[in-house]
Protein backbone atom coordinates (compact mmCIF):
# COMPACT_ATOMS: atom_id res chain seq x y z
CA UNK A 1 0.00 0.00 0.00
CA UNK A 2 0.95 3.40 -0.82
CA UNK A 3 1.92 6.24 1.56
CA UNK A 4 -0.56 8.75 1.80
CA UNK A 5 0.15 12.30 0.51
CA UNK A 6 0.09 14.87 3.30
CA UNK A 7 -0.68 18.57 1.99
CA UNK A 8 -1.26 21.58 3.23
CA UNK A 9 -3.75 24.57 1.79
CA UNK A 10 -5.47 27.64 2.43
CA UNK A 11 -8.91 28.17 2.98
CA UNK A 12 -10.03 29.20 -0.19
CA UNK A 13 -9.82 25.97 -1.52
CA UNK A 14 -10.41 23.48 1.64
CA UNK A 15 -13.81 22.48 -0.06
CA UNK A 16 -12.55 21.58 -3.93
CA UNK A 17 -9.33 19.98 -2.83
CA UNK A 18 -11.04 18.10 -0.47
CA UNK A 19 -13.37 16.54 -3.58
CA UNK A 20 -10.56 16.40 -6.08
CA UNK A 21 -8.37 14.19 -3.48
CA UNK A 22 -11.81 11.81 -2.96
CA UNK A 23 -12.09 11.60 -7.11
CA UNK A 24 -8.09 11.04 -7.56
CA UNK A 25 -8.30 8.28 -4.80
CA UNK A 26 -11.69 6.87 -6.69
CA UNK A 27 -9.23 6.42 -9.84
CA UNK A 28 -6.96 4.47 -7.89
CA UNK A 29 -4.75 6.85 -6.58
CA UNK A 30 -3.06 7.22 -3.46
CA UNK A 31 -4.67 8.83 -0.05
CA UNK A 32 -4.23 12.04 0.48
CA UNK A 33 -4.85 14.05 3.61
CA UNK A 34 -4.55 17.70 2.88
CA UNK A 35 -5.16 20.09 6.07
CA UNK A 36 -6.51 24.24 5.49
CA UNK A 37 -5.84 27.03 7.04
CA UNK A 38 -5.20 30.29 6.73
CA UNK A 39 -3.12 31.18 3.89
CA UNK A 40 -0.24 32.76 5.73
CA UNK A 41 0.03 30.09 8.29
CA UNK A 42 -0.09 27.54 5.36
CA UNK A 43 3.17 29.48 3.96
CA UNK A 44 4.82 29.84 7.34
CA UNK A 45 4.84 26.49 7.82
CA UNK A 46 5.86 24.92 4.56
CA UNK A 47 8.45 27.59 5.17
CA UNK A 48 9.47 26.26 8.52
CA UNK A 49 10.06 22.76 6.70
CA UNK A 50 7.19 20.83 7.87
CA UNK A 51 6.88 17.51 6.70
CA UNK A 52 4.03 18.11 3.77
CA UNK A 53 3.85 16.48 0.53
CA UNK A 54 2.21 18.77 -1.17
CA UNK A 55 0.85 22.72 -0.97
CA UNK A 56 -1.99 24.65 -2.62
CA UNK A 57 -1.55 28.30 -2.14
CA UNK A 58 -2.07 31.85 -4.05
CA UNK A 59 0.29 31.46 -7.23
CA UNK A 60 2.43 34.78 -6.00
CA UNK A 61 2.99 32.63 -2.54
CA UNK A 62 3.82 29.28 -4.07
CA UNK A 63 6.83 31.55 -6.06
CA UNK A 64 7.89 32.78 -2.71
CA UNK A 65 7.94 29.64 -1.11
CA UNK A 66 9.85 28.22 -4.78
CA UNK A 67 12.61 30.98 -4.23
CA UNK A 68 13.31 30.31 -0.46
CA UNK A 69 13.47 26.79 -1.97
CA UNK A 70 11.31 24.89 -0.14
CA UNK A 71 8.88 24.55 -2.71
CA UNK A 72 10.57 22.54 -6.11
CA UNK A 73 11.41 23.97 -8.84
CA UNK A 74 9.25 24.01 -11.93
CA UNK A 75 6.58 21.56 -9.60
CA UNK A 76 3.99 24.73 -9.82
CA UNK A 77 0.61 23.07 -11.22
CA UNK A 78 -2.34 25.80 -11.79
CA UNK A 79 -5.39 24.59 -10.47
CA UNK A 80 -8.16 26.92 -10.12
CA UNK A 81 -9.10 30.51 -10.66
CA UNK A 82 -11.13 32.54 -7.92
CA UNK A 83 -13.42 35.90 -7.84
CA UNK A 84 -14.70 37.96 -5.57
CA UNK A 85 -18.33 38.52 -4.85
CA UNK A 86 -20.14 40.86 -2.28
CA UNK A 87 -22.18 39.81 0.46
CA UNK A 88 -25.49 40.78 3.10
CA UNK A 89 -26.54 39.83 6.18
CA UNK A 90 -29.54 37.57 5.02
CA UNK A 91 -32.67 39.57 4.61
CA UNK A 92 -30.55 43.26 4.54
CA UNK A 93 -30.90 45.63 1.83
CA UNK A 94 -29.06 44.36 -1.29
CA UNK A 95 -26.71 47.69 -2.90
CA UNK A 96 -26.36 47.77 -6.28
CA UNK A 97 -23.05 46.72 -7.61
CA UNK A 98 -23.94 46.37 -11.13
CA UNK A 99 -21.36 48.69 -11.99
CA UNK A 100 -17.94 49.86 -10.97
CA UNK A 101 -19.57 53.43 -9.72
CA UNK A 102 -21.88 51.58 -8.20
CA UNK A 103 -19.36 49.75 -6.44
CA UNK A 104 -17.91 52.59 -4.81
CA UNK A 105 -21.35 53.92 -3.74
CA UNK A 106 -22.10 50.66 -2.29
CA UNK A 107 -18.36 50.74 -0.24
CA UNK A 108 -18.52 54.77 0.48
CA UNK A 109 -22.37 54.02 2.21
CA UNK A 110 -21.58 50.68 4.00
CA UNK A 111 -21.17 51.45 8.12
CA UNK A 112 -18.60 48.24 7.90
CA UNK A 113 -16.77 46.35 5.60
CA UNK A 114 -14.94 42.53 5.88
CA UNK A 115 -12.11 41.92 4.08
CA UNK A 116 -9.97 39.04 4.14
CA UNK A 117 -5.79 38.41 5.09
CA UNK A 118 -5.15 37.07 1.57
CA UNK A 119 -4.30 37.92 -1.72
CA UNK A 120 -7.96 39.23 -2.40
CA UNK A 121 -8.16 41.02 0.73
CA UNK A 122 -4.99 42.99 -0.06
CA UNK A 123 -5.64 43.21 -3.89
CA UNK A 124 -9.13 45.20 -2.01
CA UNK A 125 -7.23 48.00 -0.24
CA UNK A 126 -5.44 48.41 -3.53
CA UNK A 127 -8.73 49.48 -5.38
CA UNK A 128 -9.68 51.52 -2.58
CA UNK A 129 -6.10 53.20 -2.92
CA UNK A 130 -6.46 53.50 -7.00
CA UNK A 131 -10.17 55.32 -6.39
CA UNK A 132 -8.87 57.64 -3.78
CA UNK A 133 -11.25 56.59 -0.93
CA UNK A 134 -8.48 54.45 1.13
CA UNK A 135 -8.44 57.11 4.11
CA UNK A 136 -11.99 57.92 3.92
CA UNK A 137 -12.99 54.26 4.31
CA UNK A 138 -10.30 53.09 6.94
CA UNK A 139 -12.63 53.51 10.01
CA UNK A 140 -15.29 51.13 8.85
CA UNK A 141 -12.61 48.08 7.59
CA UNK A 142 -12.39 45.23 9.40
CA UNK A 143 -10.03 42.17 8.54
CA UNK A 144 -10.72 38.50 9.20
CA UNK A 145 -8.63 36.61 11.02
CA UNK A 146 -6.36 34.12 9.41
CA UNK A 147 -8.53 31.02 8.73
CA UNK A 148 -11.88 32.93 9.47
CA UNK A 149 -15.00 33.57 6.36
CA UNK A 150 -15.51 37.20 6.01
CA UNK A 151 -19.29 36.06 5.63
CA UNK A 152 -19.20 34.46 9.41
CA UNK A 153 -18.73 38.51 10.32
CA UNK A 154 -21.30 39.37 7.76
CA UNK A 155 -23.68 36.66 9.21
CA UNK A 156 -23.50 37.81 12.18
CA UNK A 157 -23.38 41.24 12.00
CA UNK A 158 -20.15 42.05 12.86
CA UNK A 159 -19.84 43.87 9.22
CA UNK A 160 -22.41 45.33 7.12
CA UNK A 161 -20.83 44.50 3.94
CA UNK A 162 -18.26 41.59 2.88
CA UNK A 163 -15.81 40.99 -0.08
CA UNK A 164 -14.29 37.46 -0.40
CA UNK A 165 -13.86 34.74 -3.05
CA UNK A 166 -17.55 33.64 -4.62
CA UNK A 167 -16.64 30.06 -3.15
CA UNK A 168 -16.13 30.61 0.43
CA UNK A 169 -19.39 32.96 0.22
CA UNK A 170 -21.84 30.32 -1.45
CA UNK A 171 -22.88 27.72 0.90
CA UNK A 172 -22.37 30.22 3.92
CA UNK A 173 -25.63 30.31 6.26
CA UNK A 174 -27.01 33.35 6.89
CA UNK A 175 -25.79 35.53 4.24
CA UNK A 176 -27.30 37.03 0.93
CA UNK A 177 -24.47 36.95 -1.97
CA UNK A 178 -25.31 40.17 -3.88
CA UNK A 179 -22.97 39.19 -6.63
CA UNK A 180 -20.02 38.87 -8.19
CA UNK A 181 -17.38 42.45 -8.82
CA UNK A 182 -17.97 43.89 -11.92
CA UNK A 183 -15.71 42.42 -14.77
CA UNK A 184 -13.56 45.94 -15.11
CA UNK A 185 -12.64 45.63 -10.96
CA UNK A 186 -12.81 41.51 -10.63
CA UNK A 187 -10.43 40.38 -8.47
CA UNK A 188 -9.15 36.89 -9.57
CA UNK A 189 -6.78 34.61 -7.77
CA UNK A 190 -5.15 31.82 -9.71
CA UNK A 191 -4.36 28.81 -6.49
CA UNK A 192 -1.49 26.35 -7.52
CA UNK A 193 -0.02 23.33 -5.83
CA UNK A 194 3.41 22.36 -5.86
CA UNK A 195 6.10 19.63 -4.11
CA UNK A 196 7.38 20.51 -1.36
CA UNK A 197 10.84 20.10 -0.64
CA UNK A 198 10.17 18.07 2.49
CA UNK A 199 8.65 14.99 0.49
CA UNK A 200 9.84 11.76 -0.24
CA UNK A 201 7.13 11.37 -2.98
CA UNK A 202 7.88 13.96 -5.33
CA UNK A 203 6.91 12.11 -8.39
CA UNK A 204 2.99 10.50 -6.88
CA UNK A 205 2.64 14.57 -5.91
CA UNK A 206 3.39 15.22 -9.55
CA UNK A 207 0.72 12.71 -10.66
CA UNK A 208 -1.71 14.52 -8.12
CA UNK A 209 -1.33 18.12 -9.59
CA UNK A 210 -1.90 16.79 -13.15
CA UNK A 211 -5.28 14.98 -11.91
CA UNK A 212 -6.32 18.19 -10.53
CA UNK A 213 -5.04 20.33 -13.38
CA UNK A 214 -6.95 18.19 -15.80
CA UNK A 215 -9.92 18.78 -17.77
CA UNK A 216 -12.03 15.83 -16.20
CA UNK A 217 -12.22 17.81 -12.73
CA UNK A 218 -13.17 21.28 -14.65
CA UNK A 219 -16.89 20.58 -13.45
CA UNK A 220 -16.30 20.05 -9.56
CA UNK A 221 -14.31 23.28 -9.68
CA UNK A 222 -17.38 25.11 -11.39
CA UNK A 223 -19.56 23.60 -8.50
CA UNK A 224 -17.07 24.81 -6.16
CA UNK A 225 -18.02 28.51 -7.52
CA UNK A 226 -14.64 28.61 -9.36
CA UNK A 227 -12.98 27.53 -12.63
CA UNK A 228 -10.43 25.68 -14.40
CA UNK A 229 -6.82 27.73 -14.10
Amino acid sequence: MSTPLRGISSMATRQVLGDLASAYVARGGPQVAIGSVGGVDAARRVQAGEAFDLVVLAADAIDKLVASGQVLAGSRVDIVQSGVAVAVRRGAPRPDIGSVDAVRRAVLAAPSIGYSTGPSGTALLQLFERWGIAEQVRPQLVQARPGVPVGTMVATGQVALGFQQFSELKDLAGIDVVGPLPPAIQITTIFSGAVCAASGQPDAVRELLAFMASPACADTKRRHGMDPA
